[in-house]
């Protein structure tokens, strides 16, 4: 049996819908499906990326950001290689 299911509302101006439309369209996938998949990428996202996508931090803060998650991911990559 699936697990539980919850539904959300969401609210986009018209260009935004507009966009999702386009994007659903060349994938073939339904707008619940899309924006499903993408909360819960989101969800899984460290602090970095979340601060990131939803912009809670002035410019000056975010390429602080930037740089320090640049770092991060080139370490990662190198310690993959590992």
């Amino acid at each position: 049996m699936a697990g539980k299911r919850s539904i959300m509302r969401i609210q986009l101006d018209t260009p935004a819908k507009d966009r999702l439309e386009v994007i659903c369209k060349r994938r073939g996938m339904t707008q619940i499906a899309v924006m499903s998949r993408l909360v819960n990428w989101f969800s899984l996202q460290d602090d970095y990326i979340h601060t990131a996508v939803l912009q809670t931090l002035s410019d000056a803060s975010m390429a602080t950001l930037a740089k320090s998650l640049l770092k991060k991911l080139s370490s990662d990559k190198s310690s993959a290689g590992d």
